[in-house]
Formats: structure tokens, sequence, C-alpha cells
């Protein structure tokens, strides 16, 4: 059977990508060069955005069951609480973050693309390719050595940081490496709080935080000095490295033990200019990577690949207008930018070194992070729940109407969301009054069938197949509507 898109990476957003895709009956080759998936932790968290996004395709349900509910991060320095912030109360059904090693995320996720009817082709290595207007020529390597030609009209970069598929477009890769050195410890930690939350600790010498993954197993970071430039990667440090840390920085006899994985890493961040070279994609690390203060770089990813999956969808099956495509870039990339400008200032307030310069950190931060409108802007932007699309070349008309267009539409729990189900359409919130005749037949294709009952008395809004909005209207409007159905479909 002929494929439509040919994913490279099998990682989250590869999985991710792959999943929604085939749920939107999108023919799917998905290959890697790995022979199996990752045994490490590495990306930790995934926060609400992500499990909602992923909830349309059904998979979040598995995922919660895998991880380890974490509700609110507290910030301290110098044996003093700094600030405490929590999710609780967040309008979402997952007012948490969710920590699960990577190793589970790729499981979970890869067991629930198989019960779509696709695996993972392993050993499997892009090694070049050649695209036209048409189509994209792919050259496969397989692991006995033999090499094939792949022919599929899109292909999808989700190949990691060293992306064979950006280095073959030869989009640069902007930014810079920091010279600070990290250590990252997969480990279990014995005389420790049992609550699940998030510490981070400002001391003297440097950050430490502590990701609870499970009741007794933590993930810790902490940096530990500058390195001279072009010096070669620091060695993995040792288990009594990792405790005497924790003495100096963790007071309260916190003793490490049972270590899963210890590691040494400099932070990157860096992005391309532009996601998409005619029918080819860059998504994730592909596209960028970033300090991974907030967990943020993997959702970013997922969340590429469910900004894509929807209108590749509608352009595959003949439906959409190949503008859908233009938009991809135009919307993802200044959310990789926007995380890059917040986990850099995060990380570089947190590693500030000098006892005036921390105390006057400390001293506002306490100041700032002590205003309820100041923690709940947090929240949200550490949920990523306010992630919107404000600027889009897709949004419509809105005027002031909440919620307005390229924002995040709110999820009512008593209607599946909009974008569930095996088929990518918008859905309109209106009433019926005034609705032209046989409306929306010409739109069956991008439109549910019912209207949902409006957010608001005297509006109507139109939602993406991703659950953000596309239009608000007054009430009656369906001019607006049709012109906007009219604009993204392929008659236009």
């Amino acid at each position: 059977m002929a494929k439509d898109v040919l994913i490279a990476g099998a990682g989250p957003v590869g999985l991710v990508m792959a999943i929604e895709l085939a749920r939107y009956g999108v023919a799917v080759r998905i290959i890697d060069k790995a022979p199996q998936r990752t045994d490490k932790s590495k990306a930790l968290v995934i926060w609400s955005r992500s499990l909602e996004l992923l909830a349309r395709a059904g998979c979040s349900a598995g995922l919660v069951d895998a991880g380890y509910k974490v509700g609110a991060i507290n910030i301290s320095a110098n044996g003093k609480s700094i600030a405490r912030f929590t999710l609780e109360g967040l309008p979402t059904a997952y007012p948490y973050g969710l920590m699960i090693p990577q190793s589970d995320t790729e499981r979970v996720l890869d067991e629930f693309l198989n019960s779509l009817g696709l695996k993972v082709e392993r050993t499997v290595e892009l090694t070049r390719f050649t695209a036209s207007d048409d189509k994209v020529v792919s050259t496969l390597r397989h692991g006995d050595g033999t090499e094939e030609i792949a022919e599929t009209p899109w292909l999808i970069g989700s190949d990691g940081a060293h992306s064979t598929v950006r280095h073959q477009l030869g989009m640069e890769f902007h930014g810079e490496t920091s010279l600070i050195n990290w250590i990252l410890a997969d480990i279990h930690l014995e005389n420790t709080s049992r609550v699940p939350e998030i510490n981070v600790v400002w001391h003297s010498d440097g950050l430490l935080a502590t990701f609870p993954i499970a009741e007794d197993r933590y993930r810790v970071i902490a940096d530990v000095g500058v390195v001279p430039e072009n010096s070669n990667p620091s060695a993995e440090p040792t288990l009594e490295e990792v405790q005497a840390i924790l003495d100096r920085r963790f007071p309260g006899g916190v003793r490490a033990t049972n270590p899963i994985w210890l590691s040494s890493f400099r932070i990157n961040e860096r992005k391309v200019a532009d996601y998409r070279a005619g029918r080819v994609f860059l998504a994730g690390d592909a596209a960028h990577v970033h300090s991974p203060a907030g967990g943020q770089g993997m959702n970013t990813g997922m969340q590429d690949a469910c900004n894509l999956a929807w209108k590749l969808a509608l352009v595959v099956h003949g439906i959409g207008s190949d503008s859908l495509l233009d938009s991809y870039s135009a919307e993802r990339s200044p959310i990789a930018e926007q995380v890059l400008k917040v986990t850099g200032r995060v990380t570089s307030m947190a590693t500030l070194t000098g006892k005036v310069k921390q105390s006057l950190r400390n001293h506002a931060a306490a100041l700032v992070l002590g205003l309820p409108l100041v923690r709940k802007f947090a929240a949200d932007i550490t949920s990523e729940i306010s992630i919107g699309y404000p600027h889009s070349p897709l949004n419509g008309p809105g005027g002031r109407r909440d919620p307005s267009p390229g924002a995040r539409a709110p999820i009512r729990a008593t209607e599946p969301p909009v974008g569930a189900g095996n088929t990518p359409r918008f859905a309109l919130f209106a009433e019926p009054d005034g609705i032209p005749s046989k409306f929306p037949e010409p739109y069956a294709d991008l439109l549910e069938p019912r209207l949902r009952e409006p957010y608001h008395p005297g509006g109507m809004w139109l939602i993406r197949p991703d659950g953000y909005t596309a239009l608000a209207a007054k009430e009656g409007d369906w001019n607006a509507v049709t012109a906007y159905l009219d604009r993204i479909g392929r008659s236009s």
C-alpha cells in the first residue's frame, strides 16, 4: 500500500505525529534507526495542555495510569520559602504535571500506535532524500546494510537535535550552547518528604531541583559551574558526588540510593527559522531544543505534532487548502521562540552567582511571586494551557469575544473534545436561529454535522480540530462562518 507520509524518528514527537495522522486515516510509515525504544528517563513531564490534546486520540488515559501526578512547585532559598504555586483549580481535566519517564511515555504511545494497526520500523535510517513539487524520494538504510528507495508525497523529520532531515535541508540551527555544566540523577531518595511536589532550591552554590517520579524515585538536577569553552563533555557524576551536592544544597539528611541513570549535560538553546520546506516538515527537537527548565521541550514537540497532523490530514484527503500547511510554522515557531526566552530567563535567574545578585533576586522573586495573579500566571504558563495563536494566519474575525481567535477553547466535560475521533472536523458553537438552508451540508467534510451550545449568549464560535478558536462572531453572523470555511477548504 502506498504511503502518504514518511515520519523519520520514533521518539515521543514522532509517535504522537504517527498516532494523530493514523487516526485521521492518513497512510503513514514511521521509521527509526535505533533497534529499540529508549530505556532512559530523559524527558520527564507531560503538562496539562499536552494531555488535553492527546485525549482527543484517546491515549492520555494510558499515560496517566503510567505516570505520577505532581500538583505544586516550591521555590526556596537559604532555607526559606520564596514561592509556592499550585496547578489545582486550573480549568482542565488534568490540573497537574504528569511525571513519567520518557521510556514509559514511548512505551505507552508505541502500544497505542500498534492498536491503530501501525508499527515503528526499527533499524531503518533515513540517509538522504530529494524533494520535488509533487513527492519526496528518500533513501533508507536497513539494519542489514541494504538500501531502499521510498517515495511519499510528504516527509516529516522528528529525528532529534542532530536531525538528518534538517541537515539535508540546509537549515541553520540558530542559538548557542551554555558553558554551565549540569548533572542529572535519576535516583531513589530516602528521608525526604513524600509530598508529590517539585522542589527548586536556589543555593549560593547553584541550583538544585528535585522532581518526584514515583513514591521514592526522583530526578535531581543541579548546575556544577562553568566549564572552559570548547572543552569536552564532563564525565558522568558518581552517586557520591550527587550525595555531596544534596548534603550541601538540600539539607535534612536526604540520602541518595539505587541510581537508575546518572548523566551530565550542557544546555542547548536553538531553533530553525522555518519548520516547512515544500513537502518536508520539521517537528520537535529537529526544529527546536530548549533548556530543561520547566520541562517544556518534549511538550512543545508533541504540540507541534498535534498542530500539523490535522492540517496535513485535511490536505492529504483533498479537503483542506494548502494554506493550512503554511500556517504550521507560522503558529509553532513563535511558540518555540517564547519557550526559549522563558526557559532561558528562568535558567539565567536560577544560576545567578554572587551574594548581592542572589540576595536581590531572592527578595524580588518573593515579592513578585507572592502576588496571587502572578502565581496564577505562572501556573497557566507552566501547564501550557495559556498557549495560543493570536497572530495566526488562520484566524478569522473575533472582536473582543471570549474565547478570541487563536485562543484555547474551553473543554466541557459533558461533550467530546473538538477533534476527537477519526475525522479532523471543526465544530460550530452556535444557536440555530437564522441558520442558512442546507447548512452545513456543503461543508460536511470540514464541519461537525450538529451545532454545539455557544459559550456565551449572543455569540457564535468556530473551533478548530486541535481545540483552538478559529473565529468568534455575533449570533447569527453565518456569513462569517461560511466565508471562513470557504477560505480554508480545497475549493479556495
